[in-house]
């Protein structure tokens, strides 16, 4: 199935070009009836897209066979309360965050849904709570998990052991603006074996483009919050310009990838580079401008609202929310976009999280039908594993 509303484009920084691609050509004005510093639209919010709505770029997607495909998914848990984001521990279970609850669960590959905790201090509200996990990849050696929440005045990550109980909770970053809109909120440790984290500029466009907040970027730190070795600014914060970023993901080379929602008009996926800027709130999607670099692709938010992104098998997968699909987009060796694929598209209505499973045969896929925004079915949310065939 393909997207008639795709949008390739070049990236500048990026020395090769897709072929046949009419670079920067749409400038996106910020959409009007916002002010510069106003909240705009709600990520993910309004009716899910009928049949042929978006906007077709003039450009020539690359043609890109995607290396695997996926089968029929399978509920592995049902009845639960907004799952929103999925890390692997070790042995393959994975840690399962509820976003209103602020429960903590593990859930086995059988199926076997426990409560690992309730992480204290979360204020849920709007498109806050309890956000991102991660695992540490030393996790057999110093048993950390890291979560992301909105707390009552800000947002915070705190790094935990986890034994058989979770326990030495240590708060290692706060001060990243919560908003009832656009916190972020994803974790994941990249390649380097540092932790990156995604902050929203709840609502206040402005803090995108400030290098004296932490809103509106991409974040790169180590295990104790400080700033990791390498990042551009003298602070923990790797790239910026950004509205609401919530997945992140690297591919074999280590090229790391972003989703992010859009105003009104473009959601991205983005090629994340050191010290860059994406343009958030002076451009929507391609701008053409020297100092911001363009998306990788993009999407009309009705079609997308992107969430959680995992790379496995040639192909970034992106959940949407508003789109109610997930998203397919093989990547040539260089790291280019091909033609994106939408697949389960209103089958399973609003998806949230995507993660790739520690051998990378399977996704797991989260609904969020229960976030106010969806229509839940009695078995609703759900943790959904997809075989890559």
């Amino acid at each position: 199935m393909t997207n008639r509303s795709f949008h390739p484009g070049r990236r500048r920084g990026v020395a090769t070009a897709v072929a046949g691609v009419v670079a920067g050509v749409t400038a996106v004005a910020v959409a009007a009836g916002c002010s510069a510093g106003g909240a705009g639209r709600a990520d993910g919010a309004g009716p899910p897209p009928s049949a042929g709505t978006g906007h077709s770029r003039p450009a020539s997607p690359l043609d890109v066979a995607p290396e695997h495909t996926p089968g029929t998914p399978r509920t592995l848990a049902g009845g639960l309360a907004v799952p929103w984001a999925i890390a692997f521990l070790p042995g393959g279970d994975a840690l399962v965050t509820e976003r209103d609850t602020a429960r903590l669960l593990r859930v086995t590959p059988s199926g076997r849904v426990s409560e690992v905790g309730v992480i204290e201090g979360v204020a849920p509200g709007g498109e806050g709570g309890l956000l991102g996990v991660a695992v540490s990849p030393k996790f057999a050696r110093d048993h950390y998990v890291f979560v992301y929440f909105t707390a009552a005045a800000a947002n915070h990550i705190v790094r935990y052991r986890y034994d058989t109980a979770l326990s030495d909770p240590v708060t290692i970053l706060d001060g990243i603006p919560k908003g009832g809109i656009h916190n972020g909120g994803r974790l994941a440790f990249g390649p380097d074996g540092y932790l990156y984290a995604s902050a929203g500029e709840a609502g206040d466009r402005p803090l995108s483009q400030g290098l004296g907040s932490l809103g509106g970027k991409i974040l790169r730190m180590t295990v104790d919050g400080r700033p990791a070795p390498g990042n551009p600014f003298d602070s923990v914060i790797w790239s910026y310009g950004h509205r609401n970023v919530q997945g992140l993901a690297w591919d074999p080379s280590g090229r790391m990838y972003a989703t992010e929602f859009g105003q009104n008009t473009y959601d991205e996926v983005n090629l994340i580079q050191k010290g860059h800027n994406y343009g958030w709130p002076e451009v929507e999607g391609f701008g053409d401008r020297d100092e911001y670099t363009d998306p990788l692709l993009t999407w009309t938010t009705a079609e997308s609202s992107p969430s959680g992104m995992a790379y496995a098998g040639g192909s970034l997968w992106v959940a949407a929310l508003r789109g109610q699909r997930l998203w397919q987009i093989p990547l040539t060796s260089g790291g280019e976009a091909g033609r994106p694929i939408a697949r389960y598209r209103g089958e399973y209505g609003r998806l949230r999280a995507v993660a790739a499973s520690r051998d990378g045969k399977a996704l797991y896929v989260s609904t969020s039908n229960k976030d106010g925004r969806g229509s839940p079915k009695d078995d609703d949310d759900r943790i959904l594993v997809v075989p890559l065939q």
